[in-house]
């Protein structure tokens, strides 16, 4: 028995119960913001005051991402497309656009930039992809200035990466710098150089901490940084997903520590603290082996 109509038939309902839930959350948005009967938290916000929530909600499906949790990712995800459906309604309340344009947009940039898919292109793998999708990129973008009445972008890559990471965090704006740059050819020959200016830049940072100019410290801590997410690129690590697996491990070791000193690290000696951290880290590593056997 041809089990393929029944796996469309049940694809079918899925898509049909998305789309219905979906217009009953834009209902509900609608009525947050009603003049007369919406909320009034929600009828202050602005694309602008909005921001820290887009971003806040951002990062917590990206947390949930890389803690597996698929309950909490579902929920997270629903926080997020919140946000989109409720930019959409502040700027249709405005007569600017509305969520059926921001998807249609969406949809058309996708086909567009994704011609080995819906049209007669070849790609053979994500390398393949990615470089067609920027080719495709730079048409745009030369065919906007052409209807603009201006003459096709000659700008330096500089200029472009600035307008590209202006909205990002700085880590992910830094990570984009350096592939940029080094595929544009300002790059190390090997992982030794790359070493060798991380070294550099700490002993840079070590001197200007000891000189005590608070504003010069705070730039070479920047270039170390900046230079730690080259070791990254260069090694293939994310180092966003890098520092987020640090903090948990910190915070999940300092709970162990305060719960040992029945909550109050106060009046304890460095030696002490540092002996109960050690017996955290060994704990979180042991419980770890039992649960991977």
């Amino acid at each position: 028995m041809d089990s393929a109509p029944a796996a469309r038939s049940d694809e079918l309902n899925r898509d049909e119960t998305a789309m219905a839930e979906l217009a009953e959350l834009i209902a509900v948005v609608a009525r947050l913001r009603d003049p007369l009967r919406g909320c009034p938290w929600d009828l202050e916000q602005t694309h602008a005051s909005l921001v820290p929530y887009v971003l806040e909600e951002a990062h917590e499906v990206a947390d949930a991402i890389r803690h597996g949790d698929d309950g909490h990712l579902a929920e997270e995800l629903g926080d997020l497309l919140l946000q989109v459906v409720l930019h959409a309604r502040i700027a249709q309340e405005q007569g600017r656009f509305d969520l059926a344009q921001i998807a249609a947009a969406i949809s058309a940039k996708l086909i567009r930039r994704h011609p080995h898919v819906f049209g007669d292109a070849q790609a053979g793998d994500s390398a393949a992809v990615r470089a067609s999708w920027e080719m495709i990129k730079r048409r745009e973008q030369a065919e906007r200035e052409a209807a603009r009445g201006a003459t096709p972008s000659t700008s330096p890559l500089s200029d472009r990466l600035a307008g590209k990471v202006r909205g990002q965090p700085a880590l992910a704006g830094a990570m984009t710098i350096s592939r940029k740059a080094a595929a544009a050819g300002f790059e190390w020959e090997d992982m030794a150089g790359v070493w060798q200016k991380v070294h550099e830049e700490l002993d840079e940072l070590k001197e200007a901490v000891a000189s005590g100019n608070k504003a010069h410290a705070q730039e070479e801590l920047g270039d170390v940084l900046f230079t730690l997410v080259n070791v990254a690129r260069w090694c293939g690590l994310d180092p966003e997903a890098g520092l987020a697996g640090t903090n948990h491990r910190f915070l999940d070791r300092f709970s162990r520590v305060e719960a040992a000193l029945g909550g109050s690290l106060q009046g304890r000696s460095i030696q002490e603290l540092e002996e109960l951290w050690r017996q955290a880290k060994a704990a979180i590593r042991a419980e770890s082996v039992v649960r991977s056997e």
